[in-house]
């Protein structure tokens, strides 16, 4: 049985470095070198998880297959290991103190007095070290914030004493750093990341490696500079430079030797070296497409490029499989709200994407777009919310209800899509009580759905029968499905108990397909999700037509 390393990725000198960006390329060398690895998020802040968190704060909300709301950095995980996460590999202080306030409550603790050391760290460290997975090699722990945080602190305790309790042989502390360049100056400085590391090594943690974020080349006297004062080999300072793609990270992070300094560590210095040649296929593909589709997102958040991370991601993925480069055109849905709003940005796009969300704003944006896309026969996909709202509007324009509306909006007389509580009693497939608080009120994770045959999506997908990610209070009603279908709106995918709707399709239509579940949770750059590969295949056809 393989002995489980550890190796935790923290950050200083300021947020967003790319902490997770890097952990997951870590991993991706690690597996290109023959090891098999999992990968687990820290959050310090306290909500319990980041499902009911606004996407301006947070970014999109990343769903495993056993319905746990995560970090979107396991996203990133899990697009360049291919490893599902689940729902032991994301904690937040939030869930930390609700299960020690929870077992407080039993009597657990024995009348003892509940404190940060030891119950608090105890906690962090069981979370850590449980549930890894048998012969697994590493488990790389990224801690959420930046050294110096205090709601940091627990964490930073609880991986000091795991430091101790593991030995050198059994973890490794990586410790990501900015190395700003001063234009006035002419100089790239070095002194953030000085006193990053000294701030880490005050609540007892020494790094072996820095990885030091940087827009040019690290001089070698600044490479000398900065071993001597943090207290590493000057081989364990890495160069972190700007690449032109994220899919570039892992072959540059190990052409700096990330990878072997970090093998070094654990004295593993005699292992093969990692076999990156899906890595290069990959970055020949951004680097020299064939073409380039245009595909214009409609949403409600498109000034936070995170809401829609994965979504983006396997754009690209659906661009790789095509050879073509796809570039995103953010478009605010909120700006097509009202009636007399000119649609004419939607005129140069080769393909609309309608992505999820939640709430009245911007919907009838979106509705406005998919009606665009239905009419001026654009491809069009239509992700849950955005799905919901296409069947809404193919209601209205193509059966001819005019009520036909959705619940989310408020009370309705034609309820097309509500809550399945409205028109079904009972149904099992509703995980959590409707009444529950704001946070249990989901359909989460995995469902599977089966396919019509001959239908659009089961030649696509090449199967019957799927499973999917699903995050969503809303379904569309089934009673509706006669009339839709008298009006060429094709339900192709049911759940399999043949009452939820899960794919709708147009028969008039090259390709307008909406979905109730996140298919861009399972996209990977080596196996872009066939609905997103299909979808720009269409929109690479649509630009060749224009």
């Amino acid at each position: 049985m393989s002995m489980t390393r550890y190796i935790f990725i923290t950050g200083g000198v300021v947020s967003s470095l790319g902490k997770g960006i890097a952990s997951a390329a870590l991993a991706s060398l690690l597996q290109a070198r023959g090891f098999t690895v999992r990968l687990r998020k820290l959050d310090p802040y306290l909500n319990v998880d980041p499902g009911t968190m606004s996407p301006r704060q947070h970014g999109e909300v990343y769903v495993t297959d056993d319905g746990a709301e995560t970090d979107l950095d396991l996203g990133h995980y899990e697009r360049f290991t291919g490893v599902s996460a689940r729902q032991s590999d994301n904690i937040t202080t939030g869930r930390i103190y609700s299960t020690i306030i929870e077992k407080e409550r039993r009597g657990d603790y024995l009348g003892a007095t509940i404190q940060v050391i030891p119950h608090v760290t105890n906690e962090i460290k069981d979370f850590v070290l449980s549930d890894a997975g048998e012969n697994v090699d590493f488990v790389l722990c990224e801690i959420g914030g930046t050294v110096g945080d205090i709601e940091g602190l627990p964490f930073f305790e609880a991986i000091r004493q795991l430091g101790q309790e593991l030995g050198s042989e059994r973890s490794c502390f990586i410790h990501l750093t900015l190395l700003p360049y001063i234009p006035a100056a002419g100089e790239m400085k070095t002194k953030p990341t000085q006193h990053s590391v000294k701030e880490l090594r005050s609540i007892g943690i020494q790094p072996q490696v820095l990885l030091c974020r940087c827009d040019r080349p690290i001089p070698e006297t600044e490479k000398a500079k900065i071993a001597s004062f943090c207290n590493v080999r000057p081989s364990s300072v890495i160069e972190a430079r700007d690449v032109g793609h994220i899919y570039d990270v892992p072959a540059a992070y190990h052409q700096e030797g990330l990878d072997d300094e970090v093998l070094w560590h654990f004295r593993m210095e005699g292992t093969p070296q990692p076999d990156l040649s899906r890595w290069e296929r990959i970055a020949h593909t951004v680097h020299n497409p064939d073409g380039e589709v245009c595909i214009g997102l409609v949403g409600k958040y498109v000034d936070v490029p995170d809401a829609y991370k994965s979504v983006s991601e396997a754009l690209v993925h659906g661009g790789l499989a095509n050879n073509v480069r796809v570039r995103v055109q953010m478009i605010d849905s909120e700006a097509f709200d009202d009636d007399t709003a000119p649609l004419d940005i939607l005129e140069g796009v080769n393909g609309i994407i309608l992505p999820g969300g939640f709430g009245e704003r911007g919907a009838r944006g979106k509705m406005r777009a998919a009606r665009f896309a239905r009419e001026r026969k654009i491809p069009c996909f239509g992700i849950c919310y955005g799905m919901q709202l296409a069947v809404v509007e193919a209601a209205r324009h193509l059966a001819g209800i005019d009520s036909a509306t959705t619940s989310e909006f408020g009370p309705a007389d034609d309820p097309v899509v509500g809550l399945m509580s409205e028109w079904t009693k009972g149904n099992e497939r509703v995980t959590r009580d409707q009444t529950a608080d704001m946070g249990g009120t989901m359909r989460l994770g995995a469902y599977p759905a089966r396919l019509k045959a001959g239908s659009k999506v089961a030649e696509i997908y090449g199967s019957l029968n799927i499973s999917e990610r699903h995050r969503h209070r809303y379904e569309v009603n089934a009673n509706f499905i006669g009339p839709l279908e008298d009006n060429g709106v094709i339900f192709s995918g049911m759940s399999p108990d043949g009452k939820l709707p899960e794919i709708i399709e147009l028969s008039d239509h090259p390709w307008f397909i909406g979905v109730q579940y996140h298919p861009e949770l399972k996209s990977r750059p080596f196996e872009p999700h066939p609905l997103f590969a299909s979808f720009i295949g269409a929109a690479l056809t649509q630009s060749r037509l224009v």
